[in-house]
This record gives structure tokens, C-alpha cells and sequence, in this order.
């Protein structure tokens, strides 16, 4: 039996890592490199990074830390190789991807495998071609859902903002038969809520489809990821503020899964 994955989340924006609730509001937290080499002492199991970027350029705005500001418009790439050089776990990075070439920057720069949202909505072939180039277990989709009503759920893109008519169940079918290695359901209604996943969103994605299935969005006890896992059976649980927000987070929660019996890495 495959053991699971608990894996932190990251939101970058304009080069510092912010928390995110409900896809509207972000309060910077810290530095995407520090952050790293705690995750990196915590020996975690995967890493995520994902860019929420609007818009202009990069900036660390940490200098009580002693970092240089450096704002521009390319600096994701030399956030990625100073993650990759203190990150010796997997790490996948996602956020304005949208051709091959960007993909391809984002894997020499040292990102193991790459995610993608919008852009695949808006042209489906990219999913394949991605494959195809760098193979689909280094292609994973984020489906963000939001429900618009209460039996009815439908797949946002452009950041949360931009209603499409996708089911997210469906959605997550085609983009495993288009070639894509995992899928990264997070629900928009519980970003940053702590009121634990939507857990019937998530069983719905797990059931449309045979590859493993990450889970985000939601989390405020460490009790929520057991639930993900032992109903919903998916393959990794992952999330971003309640890892944010006290110290040894990870380990705490990793040893809490453990002695709940669950074969976790």
C-alpha cells in the first residue's frame, strides 16, 4: 500500500509568502527562502509553491532578514533554485505557466514537478504536451472549486475570480486522460477558513478519477487531514496556514496522523 503524503502549501506573492483567505485577502507572512529551510529541518514529504502574482514584479520585502529587495518581473526562477539548493524533498511549483518554454524554465531552475490552473482551462492541449515533454508524473492540474450553490459546485479560474461551466469531477476526468500525473482539488469556499475540507468535493474527485488526488483548502485542526484520507481516500493532504503559524506545525501533526495509524511517509 502506497503511504500518504502531508504536504505545506505556499503562497507567493510578488516574492513574499502571504497567507490566503478565501482567495481575496493575503497578509504577508515571511520569506519564501527562510521558509524553505524550515520545512527542510521538518524533513517534510513534498513542498508546493504556488504563485498568486497579480501583477508587477518580485520583491522580498524582508530586509530585517538581511535579503537584498530585488524587484522583477523574472524573479520566480531564482526563487526556485534557492528553494531547490535547501529543499532536499519533492517540490513542485505552479503559478504562470502557461507554455512549454515557462515550464521548462521552472524545471531547470530546479522545481521536480510543476503545476498548472488557468492555463489548462483556457487551452486543454497544453496538458498533453506537457506530458509528453517532461512526462505526466511531473504534471499535476489544480481544479479550484467553488460551490454556487449548495448541491452545485463549479470550477473557477484566473485566481478564483472567473466562473466556468466545468464540473470539477468532469474536469478532473479529461485532465487525467489528457496526460496529467495528479490533481490538486482546492475549494475557494474554505480557503483559509480552518473549517476543515469540503470533504464531498474531494470524494467526488477521487471517485471520477485512478490518479492520486491532493487535498487543500480548509484545514484548521490537524484532525481534518485524517478525515480527508480515512473518507475520502485520497492520496496526499496538503495546506498552508495552520503550517504557518506555530512552531513544529509539521512534525506535530505528521506524529498526530501516526498514532491515528495511518501509513503516512
Amino acid at each position: 500500500m502506497l503511504k500518504k503524503r502531508l504536504i505545506p502549501i505556499l503562497f507567493l506573492m510578488n516574492g513574499s509568502l502571504v497567507r490566503s483567505e478565501l482567495f481575496k485577502m493575503h497578509k504577508i507572512i515571511g520569506n519564501p527562502i527562510t521558509q524553505a529551510q524550515r520545512y527542510d529541518d521538518w524533513d517534510v514529504d513534498e513542498l508546493i509553491y504556488i504563485d498568486i502574482t497579480r501583477t508587477g514584479g518580485h520583491d522580498y520585502l524582508r530586509n530585517d532578514l538581511g535579503c537584498i529587495s530585488s524587484t522583477n518581473t523574472n524573479s520566480t526562477e531564482s526563487i526556485i533554485r534557492s528553494v531547490s539548493e535547501k529543499c532536499f524533498m519533492p517540490f513542485t511549483f505552479g503559478g504562470g505557466i502557461k507554455t512549454i518554454n515557462d515550464a521548462r524554465k521552472k524545471f531547470e531552475a530546479g522545481a521536480d514537478k510543476i503545476t498548472i490552473n488557468s492555463a489548462a482551462i483556457e487551452d486543454k492541449d497544453i496538458i498533453t504536451n506537457l506530458a509528453a515533454e517532461f512526462g505526466s508524473q511531473a504534471i499535476v492540474v489544480s481544479i479550484d472549486a467553488k460551490r454556487i450553490e449548495e448541491d452545485k459546485v463549479k470550477v473557477f479560474k484566473n485566481f478564483g475570480k472567473e466562473y466556468t461551466d466545468l464540473d470539477p469531477k468532469d474536469w478532473a476526468r479529461e485532465c487525467q486522460a489528457r496526460g496529467a500525473g495528479e490533481i490538486l482539488i482546492n475549494s475557494v469556499d474554505r480557503d483559509g477558513t480552518a473549517q476543515g475540507y469540503d470533504l464531498s468535493l474531494i470524494s467526488s474527485i477521487v471517485e471520477a478519477t485512478t490518479i492520486p488526488v491532493i487535498a487543500c483548502g480548509g484545514v484548521g485542526r490537524y484532525s481534518d487531514f485524517a478525515l480527508a484520507i480515512n473518507e475520502c481516500g485520497v492520496s496526499a493532504v496538503a495546506a498552508g496556514n495552520i503550517f504557518n503559524f506555530k512552531e513544529l506545525s509539521y512534525p506535530i501533526a505528521k506524529r498526530h496522523l501516526k498514532n491515528k495509524g495511518l501509513n503516512f511517509r
